[in-house]
């Protein structure tokens, strides 16, 4: 478990649940894979569940699925009038303090878990098989143990669900045993996870029983298929069930720990640290193991010891007692008697001049001073011990007991509290915090000096052929689809996120970027960092499908930059992420400079959009061709024409010519192109997204093959959520598997929304004009429309840049033979046509991306 973990955990002991005999319906207090059942059946499964197990471990479980259902109920745990949260509270331990849902529900949050994963396995998707190295063929992932059988304490409502919730996300099945004497709320909260899935894969990964540990055929069958049993309670806990534990399967101990807080001269004498240290006693009447039991001052003389300990009584005795407190102490005899025997003891030691007893009338509160070293576990319930301990002793004092020390709560100077660090840890200490804050965590903390989620997982490693897999930048992609949970919602389009991404809490709006602006003004989109390392990964490995190879390849970074526009920051993330090498020259009018520094810098690769990679070939043609260095292209924010291709190849030598990603500034990157992709088709990054095609005109669903509006739903975005977005692309998807051997689905782009312009009562197409300029008209350069209304009827005019055979009469006549409907609105006098030949700078860009503009509408 994690210190997060630990912090709800313990919230739960707050008060220790006494024994109370709960059953459901006819005895049916077992959760096994979504349904509940009595012990009877329970008896009869426990035999078969080697079975089960394999069962559910032949189908893969995606981490996202896990995500999502746990922000679900997260969600609902944190909202007081939500039913399931008023459903679990009926099922919480006698005396439970339902403010535990809300902080169940705030450890349960997508950030918090999406966190935890890349603290602990490195990365949000830690379970597929990408490449280590991306310049090597060596695919690693974490894998799950198997079963992992968790043996939860009685005491704690919370240590239990979390610990499955754990398991999940290392992608284990799990069988959690809880206590005889304990309620349903463990079996509930599953069933509530379970239900918020609608794939059943976190249900077929679940069993929860509730038994007596007296019942040892059961706890037998329970660890014996185990691959991991996570165990919490002290020695005699874990020993019992470390006696089931099989040969080769992995033990994982959550025992009880010690921790203690150290003041130098200077912090002990602060009525500020003495409050911070109160406030770490008090919290949780000292159940979790990271409260103090032991206060140890920087001291041997104990006259000082003597004089702190009466200081801090007075300080605890300033504070409220506990709440539930009775003057007849803790209602367990046991620790009632424990607290009674060790304040008698050290009133004994007194008459010796070893001790020095300051405590309550009525038994709420008790500080032990002793002149002894060694550590003492504490009664705990506001019972405190106080000793000498100088810092050159410190390491010989407490390495006995390393086995049980935990957190260690200094206060000191910046100096103090550096060197003691270091000396605290080599003692045998896990954790250092500041006094006051012992309790206090963060997701992902290590616990106990161990990853939870590293102990369930195994880190497993693939070795392939290079010259085979040279463009396979993960296996998984090549054996199934990743699976995602569907879409809901309405679809929304650009204004109904703009304004949610300027409200978005700091901790996910670390990074803004703007839009180019091509199809209007710039938009802003939002990201929290986690979330952009995600993409450029992603980015990256749709890079190397693309024949990116990081090793031979000298990259040129062509892409525009500054104005918050995102591409050549994006780019030059992937190639840093790839290894590769890069020219970060960026986008700028000075051609001749940049080509100077291809050709200098052996630059082969250019990274780049088609207008200005376009431009800089074509006024640099001689330096570059006498270079014949350049072999490859990808590009991104617009599209080569055929002609534009061929002319590429033919002149310039370049050799391979693809896209660099498809996607946008607000999703981040949506699909890449394979070495059998061309033209605008592309893999989804189904990882990441889901996509669906919807018709033109209605909020439906197309045939399957035909064209509509593509509609985007990411998945892997802590901050901004984008469900169902309307990216004013159209498309369709391309059936049928690809050559490639990848499963992700594929789609092919068909232009934008705003290239189709209802002109003279036709609606008429950029991508026609294009396709006729370059298949009948032979036209290799640029072309944009431009939209005047002129009064009578309308003006469109197809701006050509001009080119050596450029003919505009020839590509009118073109026009006007491939077009009907073009040809119809001249014809009726409702539309004049005229197309011009100009230089290709005069042609009108977004003056943030460079992106040629398709179609310029002046009509106003």
């Amino acid at each position: 478990m994690t210190e997060t973990t630990t912090t709800a955990t313990t919230t739960a002991t707050t008060a220790t649940a006494t024994a109370c005999e709960r059953h459901d319906d006819g005895g049916a207090h077992h959760f096994w894979q979504g349904a509940f059942i009595g012990d009877e059946e329970a008896g009869r499964r426990l035999e078969d569940l080697p079975a089960a197990v394999g069962a559910a471990l032949a189908t893969v479980l995606e981490t996202e699925t896990v995500l999502a259902a746990c922000d679900a109920l997260a969600a609902a745990l944190r909202d007081p009038a939500h039913p399931v949260r008023a459903r679990l509270a009926a099922h919480l331990p006698p005396g439970e303090d339902p403010a535990v849902l809300a902080e169940l529900g705030a450890l349960l949050g997508r950030r918090e878990l999406t966190r935890k994963l890349r603290r602990e396995l490195g990365g949000a998707t830690p379970g597929r098989l990408d490449r280590a190295d991306p310049r090597e063929t060596v695919y690693e992932a974490w894998a799950p143990v198997g079963l992992v059988a968790h043996v939860a304490p009685g005491n704690a409502a919370t240590v239990a669900p979390l610990s499955i919730v754990e398991g999940l996300l290392a992608g284990n099945v799990n069988v959690l045993k809880t206590s005889g004497s304990d309620g349903l709320f463990t079996q509930h909260l599953m069933a509530e996870l379970a239900a918020l899935d609608p794939t059943g894969a976190l249900a077929a990964r679940v069993v929860v029983l509730r038994f007596p540990s007296s019942r040892q055929e059961w706890l037998r069958l329970m660890c014996a298929p185990a691959d991991a049993v996570a165990v919490w309670g002290g020695e005699g806990a874990v020993e019992g069930v470390a006696a089931h534990v099989p040969a080769g399967c992995r033990l994982v101990e959550w025992g009880h720990r010690i921790s203690f807080a150290y003041l130098t001269a200077d912090a002990w004498s602060d009525a500020a640290a003495l409050d911070a240290l109160a406030d770490d006693v008090c919290l949780y009447e000292q159940q979790a193991c990271s409260s103090p039991q032991v206060v140890y001052l920087d001291t041997d003389d104990e006259q000082e010891v003597f004089a702190f300990a009466e200081r801090f009584a007075g300080v605890l005795a300033a504070r409220p007692p506990a709440a539930g407190a009775t003057a007849e102490g803790p209602a367990d005899p046991a620790e009632a008697a424990e607290l009674t025997t060790t304040e008698l003891v050290a009133r004994l030691e007194e008459h010796l001049g070893l001790t020095r007893v300051f405590a309550a009338a009525d038994g709420s509160w008790r500080v032990m001073a002793d002149t002894r070293s060694p550590l003492t576990a504490s009664p705990l319930h506001r019972s405190v011990w106080v000793k000498p301990l100088p810092r050159e002793r410190l390491i010989a004092t407490l390495r006995p007991m390393r086995r049980y020390l935990q957190t260690a709560g200094l206060a000191g100077s910046r100096n103090d509290v550096a060197e003691l660090a270091r000396t605290a840890l080599a003692a045998g200490v896990t954790r250092i915090t500041p006094v006051g804050a012992m309790q206090a965590s963060y997701a992902g903390e290590p616990h106990d000096g161990v990853y939870a989620l590293q102990r369930y997982s195994r880190r497993v490693a693939v070795q392939a052929d290079p010259a085979r897999f040279a463009t396979t930048a993960c296996l998984d992609d090549l054996v199934r689809p990743v699976l995602l949970p569907p879409p809901a919602g309405p679809l929304l389009g650009k204004e109904d996120v703009q304004a949610p991404a300027r409200e978005l809490d700091r901790a996910d709006a670390e990074l803004y970027f703007h839009s180019g602006g091509s199809t209007g003004a710039p938009a802003l989109s939002v990201f929290s960092y986690d979330d952009y390392d995600t993409q450029m990964h992603a980015a990256a490995r749709g890079l190397l499908a693309a024949g990116y190879d990081p090793v031979g390849d000298r990259t040129a970074n062509l892409f525009y930059c500054g104005a918050m526009y995102g591409s050549f920051i994006s780019f030059f993330s992937v190639l840093e992420r790839l290894g590769g090498v890069q020219l970060p020259l960026a986008a700028g009018p000075d051609h001749r400079a940049t080509a100077r520094a291809l050709v200098e810098h052996r630059a082969d690769t250019l990274f780049g959009m088609p207008s200005y990679l376009w431009q800089l070939l074509h006024a640099e043609a001689d330096a570059l061709r006498a270079y014949g260095g350049l072999r490859k292209v990808f590009y991104g924010g617009e599209h080569f024409t055929e002609e534009q291709r061929r002319t590429l190849e033919e002149e310039f030598g370049i050799e391979t010519i693809r896209s660099i990603t498809y996607g946008s500034t607000d999703l981040g990157p949506l699909g890449y192109q394979c070495t059998d992709s061309s033209g605008g088709v592309h893999h989804l990054h189904a990882d990441l997204h889901t996509m669906e095609v919807v018709d033109l005109a209605e909020d439906r669903p197309v045939a399957p093959g035909e064209t509509g509006r593509l509609v985007f739903s990411t998945h892997a975005r802590r901050g901004q959520q984008l469900g169902r977005y309307l990216i004013g692309d159209l498309g369709r998807e391309v059936p049928g598997r690809c050559p490639c051997g990848r499963r992700a689905p594929r789609f092919e782009l068909m232009g934008r929304t705003g290239d189709v312009m209802r002109v003279a009562t036709y609606f008429l197409n950029h991508r026609r004009f294009t396709a006729l300029a370059g298949q009948r008209g032979g036209h290799r350069g640029e072309l944009q429309i431009r939209l005047d209304g002129t009064g009578a009827r309308e003006r469109l005019t197809v701006r050509v840049e001009r080119m050596p055979a450029t003919d505009p009469e020839r590509l009118r006549e073109v026009f006007l033979s491939g077009y009907p409907e073009l040809r119809s609105a001249v014809s009726e006098r409702l539309l004049d046509l005229a197309v011009e030949a100009v230089d290709g700078p005069s042609l009108d860009r977004s003056p943030t991306s460079g992106k040629l503009l398709a179609v310029v509408d002046a009509r106003r």
